[in-house]
């Protein structure tokens, strides 16, 4: 595999002051969607997930995922958005028992399972048939539906919808308070643009354009609210202060600590809960957790031969399939344990990685334990917690850009001039930007959705054994026949 053009290789070691530069900055990029999947939970069940939780776990999972990895793999985890119907599942299964903490933590047990038990197939057969089932020209386009799939949350978020709760965008109106988003969003996005080409090559601000560019975006969001408040109008109002009142600063467990999911779970036992219906409850998360697990393996898949390209080598075969499956199984188990979410490799992380050009895992041991410590640290996890949608909008068009891109790079190499590899790819792009996703509901309101990166996949996968039926046999009648006769 070529080297790719890094700045900073895995194995290097940037100084302690540019590492924790390097680290705020992949933890800006993962933020706001761990804490996200956490708030979208409560929204639905009620419930009250911590978002400190959730990212004291991601760091805790990254941590185990780079122990079983040796090191070798510079990528965050963060709570997977996959998993939030078997989330919403387990509290749902949870109302006649008020276990639902419990219930995460089980569930994420059985998905962790089925990462192990594949590990364990890798090890004993090897990667020949995932390259035999997923090549590049499956991969390449699949990877670039994980950035383009994202793209319309990036272009959301710079519109502000949602952003401020005493104002209420119209979705598709173009008033004074989405202009005002829209102009944040820019700043943040050109800012990270004029930073990362313009900047000395090699440079140190080369390697953090998104610390750079939220910077900006932020300090206008800023400016902005401050006019708004004083010119009472809430249209200008950008970032929304009232996180900083409701943050619990007179509170220890609940404020300064965060309520870790197993101490929610462990108080089940001590409130008089009916565990008659454990049984059918555990079914339940079996099924809302195990074939989802199946479907985040294939996105696994995709995200590694992704970093394999940005950084030269492949993750597959070094450290193998098999321990990132480790490390991303027992990392999920072990976040979920703490935060509730189980984890996956970050898209965003990735992209942060090919765009600063700093691969050093040092930058990811650094952001893990950031975001654990962090967690304890109220006022700056507030302050992160305030960076407004629409900054968070402007890098999130960058990194998922990347993303897609780096999908569509792998396909360079791949004859779209022939008919079989151009119906793979089209395929593949066409239902993944269409939004072609499936949802089975089941009986209890519980759900598994395959996203549409997986109905992709999985529509990429059949075409190109459909297309490819015969092929080998075809090609050896042509080599006998084209074979000299003697």
């Amino acid at each position: 595999m070529a080297k790719s053009n890094l700045i900073y290789d895995v194995e290097d070691k940037p100084s302690w002051g540019k590492t924790l530069v390097f680290a705020l900055q992949q933890l800006l990029a993962i933020m706001a969607a761990t804490i996200a999947v956490p708030a979208i939970v409560n929204s639905v069940t009620g419930s009250t997930m911590s978002q400190s939780a959730a990212l004291f776990g991601a760091g805790v999972g990254t941590i185990v995922y780079l122990l079983f990895t040796k090191s070798k793999s510079p990528v965050f985890l963060g709570s997977s958005f996959a998993f939030l119907g078997s989330m919403f599942a387990a509290f749902g299964g949870a109302a006649s028992m008020s276990i639902g903490f419990l219930g995460l933590i089980v569930g994420a047990v059985f998905a962790g399972l089925v990462y192990v038990i594949l590990a364990l197939i890798c090890k004993k057969f090897g990667t020949g048939w995932i390259s035999k089932l997923m090549p590049a020209v499956v991969i390449g386009p699949t990877v670039a539906i994980i950035g383009l799939s994202l793209s319309g949350n990036a272009v959301a978020n710079v519109f502000g919808y949602g952003d401020v709760p005493s104002f209420s965008a119209s979705e598709g109106k173009i008033d004074l308070h989405v202009l005002m988003c829209i102009v944040v969003g820019l700043v943040t996005l050109f800012t990270v643009i004029i930073t990362s080409v313009f900047s000395k090559p090699k440079g140190f601000l080369r390697l953090i354009p998104f610390v750079v560019g939220i910077g900006a975006g932020y300090l206008v969001a800023l400016g902005l609210t401050g006019i708004g408040y004083a010119a009472q109008n809430d249209a200008l109002k950008i970032i929304n202060f009232d996180i900083f009142k409701n943050a619990g600063w007179g509170k220890f467990y609940g404020g300064w600590c965060p309520e870790f999911t197993f101490i929610e779970g462990i108080k089940a036992f001590s409130d008089g809960s009916d565990f008659s219906k454990f049984g059918p409850y555990l079914g339940t998360l079996a099924v809302a957790y195990v074939p989802v697990a199946f479907v985040v393996f294939a996105e696994h898949i995709a995200d590694h031969k992704n970093l394999s390209t940005i950084i030269g080598r492949d993750l597959l075969e070094e450290p193998g399939l098999h321990r990132t499956l480790l490390g991303d199984g027992v990392g999920s188990m072990a976040g979920a344990f703490f935060g509730g979410a189980c984890n996956t490799t970050y898209g965003e992380s990735v992209g942060c990685v090919a765009i600063s050009g700093n691969a050093s895992i040092r930058t990811i041991w650094a952001t893990a334990v950031m975001a654990i410590v962090l967690s304890f640290f109220l006022p700056f996890s507030t302050l992160l917690a305030s960076i407004p949608t629409p900054v968070m909008g402007g890098v999130c068009i960058a990194l998922y850009g990347f993303i897609a891109v780096s999908g569509l790079k792998m396909i360079q190499s791949v004859d779209l001039g022939e008919n079989r590899n151009l119906f793979v790819v089209s395929v593949i792009l066409i239902a993944g930007v269409g939004g072609f996703s499936m949802k089975f509901v089941f009986p209890d309101a519980s759900y598994i959705e395959l996203t549409e990166v997986a109905c992709a996949l999985i529509l990429g996968i059949i075409v190109n054994v459909v297309v490819n039926l015969g092929k080998k046999n075809k090609e050896e009648s042509t080599t006998a026949e084209d074979a000299p006769q003697e």
